[in-house]
């Protein structure tokens, strides 16, 4: 007993005594708003301006029992950096003495935590014991009347045993409380839930429908029981159906998901916000959560983890604990290992390897890796088979016909960025399904187009960079009516492009560049670009001793003469097509007599017109183009389009060859950004199609005339959305 005593004191007193300075409130004109500053292709690292602070995303909002508090709001502000947290105002409304303080004093003095307070309306007490006892609008006018930062609208909540007709009418009941529920928010930040059971096509109408209304946050609710029967392949069609079909400018909550083991997974797919009393929960049952799973107090010698809660202490000390102490501990512990893994899902975002780090944790529990496989190899499958059966008994209790969901893994792919820095780590078979490969082969099999007539010759057998290997080779089969590509781990690319990520730096064992060819793929591969019926010589350069001799037995020729020009030449002209978007005819015009500056490497590192004017610059880490001003205004004279009045995006296919996306400013913002400052969200009037995160685009006014050169933060759903934020980073401007 005096253990535990002396451990409650010294943790008490240590938080007590490192006090954090309170937030302040977001500008008057920011209030609501959310805005996107990092991003790896749909999860996105963002700020949440509200009254009491902005909000990092994405993040946890411990769950706050106003009864019974196991860890105090206010250590978790000051010890823990917590900037939100959450709290049931059913609850508070119900109990006088809570109601009492909470309407003279505030829900922050009644918490007596300084940061952001969102509440919930009932919607889960009602799942959980019967109906609720307070009114639509009467609890959001509760909320709005104790001081709530974000308040909760009471939606109707949706289990996994309910029928398709149960759910529909449930779904549009919520949409009906909407409006109500909106209007006596007033200025109060208000949750819009989404509801739709195990059923994706509700999901979808709820989230189109909901976001029709002045909602600060969408919460994905009624995914509790999904989560405790481990149903993670529901979980991750409800998130698809839902995310790809709510306006972008809004953050998505998880409502009741707190277990980290399913943070990568749900933040790879556009999750912002996550809650649960889990961290309490398991605590009190002895249990410890982990990035891979759930561990018993109970069967530990040794820590899994060691977090600062127990650094001192061994799970035999834990398990001497009174019930009470030990609750108190494993909740710190809990809540620590949680907080963890939503810091290394953030790092991950900025890295750019949030797929990579869903991929590690899919392995860990067979439900998650079903979950994963499912959303990345599957895309095309709607509805699992127990669902189907729920679905038939649906329509034959209402007797009618009801479409059926499409899933939208384009909508995943739409966001990605590519090229990238850095290598491309091997994993397996997971590999392939890495949406910014799946983004960098649409953009290289839709915009590159075969240039000769001849066979095609297939290097295979070694990993970059080629040019040292087999470059003299390829100037002379330049020479050739031959169409050259090399054989990567992750497909074939032309060898025009030998240097461009990601083929050109995948980090994996030595076997994966000397397997031999696959001509199956192969030739999937080269149907792809265009290219039927042609003969395949594949060429091994493992080996390079005596190798042009091979070569050109092979091709049973006489070696021709060295063509270094347009080795060159077609090295630029193909990434003008591939990242630049354009037609090889324009390409080819816009480098006519053109010179280049070479590397000690000989690699090319500017680009000069027969002019002498100095237009693209090879970027050498992932073997992208920079584009000079002068260079943008060439590539803005060959625009054979009409000037941007919209931001539908369209079919991905039907904008190849089309240049580098425009985006239109409106008259305010054009001086700052002709000087070099960013476009900021709120002043663009139309985009093409076409724009995608992280890529080139031309910056341009109401009459399209030229503004500046920049790389766009958006798509173009997202450009017509949000109103706070970089839109595009201008990387020069054009006076």
């Amino acid at each position: 007993m005096g253990k535990s005593i002396s451990y409650r004191l010294v943790t008490s007193m240590k938080w007590q005594n490192d006090t954090r300075e309170d937030p302040k409130p977001c500008r008057e004109n920011d209030h609501g708003k959310f805005e996107i500053t990092r991003r790896d292709g749909q999860a996105r690292l963002g700020k949440l301006h509200t009254n009491h602070g902005i909000v990092e995303t994405p993040c946890l909002l411990p769950v706050i029992n106003p009864n019974i508090r196991t860890i105090e709001p206010r250590e978790m502000w000051d010890k823990y950096g917590i900037q939100a947290l959450i709290t049931n105002s059913y609850v508070i409304w119900k109990h006088e003495k809570l109601k009492s303080v909470a309407t003279s004093e505030g829900v922050h003095s009644l918490l007596d935590y300084p940061g952001m307070i969102m509440t919930d309306s009932g919607t889960f007490q009602s799942y959980v014991y019967g109906d609720v006892e307070v009114g639509v609008e009467e609890i959001v006018e509760f909320q709005k009347e104790i001081g709530v930062d974000v308040a909760t609208m009471l939606d109707v909540f949706t289990r996994p045993d309910m029928t398709y007709h149960q759910v529909e009418k449930a779904v549009l009941e919520t949409i009906e409380r909407s409006g109500p529920s909106v209007t006596k928010s007033e200025n109060m930040m208000l949750n819009g839930p989404i509801q739709g059971g195990v059923f994706p096509e509700l999901r979808a109408m709820s989230a189109k429908m909901m976001s029709d209304f002045d909602f600060s946050i969408h919460p994905i609710g009624g995914i509790v029981p999904i989560m405790e029967q481990q149903k993670y392949t529901n979980l991750a069609k409800i998130m698809l159906a839902t995310k790809s079909n709510l306006a972008p400018n809004r953050p998505v909550h998880m409502f009741g998901c707190g277990h980290p083991m399913l943070f990568p997974m749900l933040i790879a797919m556009g999750a912002d916000l996550f809650d649960s009393a889990a961290y309490v929960l398991f605590a009190r049952d002895g249990r410890l959560l982990t990035p891979w799973g759930t561990e018993r107090i109970s069967e530990l010698e040794e820590w899994p983890i060691i977090m600062p809660a127990i650094a001192n202490l061994t799970p035999a000390d834990v398990r001497k604990m009174n019930k009470e102490d030990r609750t108190i501990l494993l909740s710190r512990f809990n809540l620590e290992v949680t907080l963890q893994e939503l810091s290394r899902c953030r790092q991950a975002v900025r890295d750019g390897t949030i797929w990579r780090l869903a991929e590690r944790r899919s392995h860990q529990h067979p439900a998650l890796r079903e979950a994963f496989l499912w959303l990345t190899t599957n895309p095309s499958k709607a509805i699992l088979e127990p669902l189907i059966l729920d679905e038939i008994s649906a329509s034959k209790e209402t007797g009618e016909e009801k479409g059926r969901w499409e899933e939208n893994w384009d909508w995943i792919v739409s966001a990605q960025q590519t090229p990238r820095n850095g290598g491309e780590s091997w994993g397996g078979n997971d590999t392939f399904n890495r949406p910014h490969l799946e983004m960098a082969k649409r953009n290289l099999h839709s915009r590159w187009k075969p240039q000769n007539n001849g066979d095609v010759i297939i290097f295979h057998g070694a990993s970059a960079p080629w040019r040292e290997k087999i470059g003299d080779l390829v100037e002379r089969i330049y020479s050739l009516d031959y169409e050259l590509f090399i054989q990567t781990p992750i497909g074939i690319i032309p060898y025009g492009l030998e240097d461009l990520n990601p083929w050109a730096h995948i980090e994996g064992p030595d076997w994966l560049w000397k397997s031999k060819p696959d001509f199956i793929k192969i030739q999937h591969d080269l149907e792809q670009f265009g290219i039927t019926g042609r003969r395949i010589i594949p060429i091994d350069i493992s080996d390079t001793e005596e190798l042009h001799k091979r070569v050109f037995e092979i091709l049973e020729i006489e070696p021709p003469e060295r063509d270094t020009e347009r080795r060159k030449l077609r090295q630029i002209v193909d990434k003008l097509c591939v990242l630049y978007n354009l037609e090889y005819m324009d390409a080819n015009k816009l480098c006519e007599g053109a010179s280049f500056v070479m590397s000690t490497t000989n690699r090319i590192r500017n680009v000069i017109d027969s002019e002498g004017i100095h237009l693209f610059s090879p970027r050498l880490a992932e073997g992208g183009l920079s584009l000079t001003v002068d260079g943008a205004r060439k590539l803005h004279s060959l625009r054979k389009e009409g000037i941007p009045d919209r931001f539908d995006a369209g079919d991905f296919d039907s904008h190849t060859g089309k240049g580098l996306a425009w985006v239109v400013v409106d008259d305010d913002a054009e001086p700052y950004v002709k000087q070099g400052r960013n476009v900021m969200h709120g002043f663009i009037l139309a985009c093409d199609g076409w724009a995608r995160p992280d890529e080139t685009v031309l910056v341009v006014n109401k009459a399209g005339e030229l503004l500046a050169i920049g790389r766009s933060q958006s798509t173009p759903s997202e450009f017509a959305t949000f109103s706070k934020g970089i839109a595009v980073k201008v990387r020069e401007g054009c006076p």
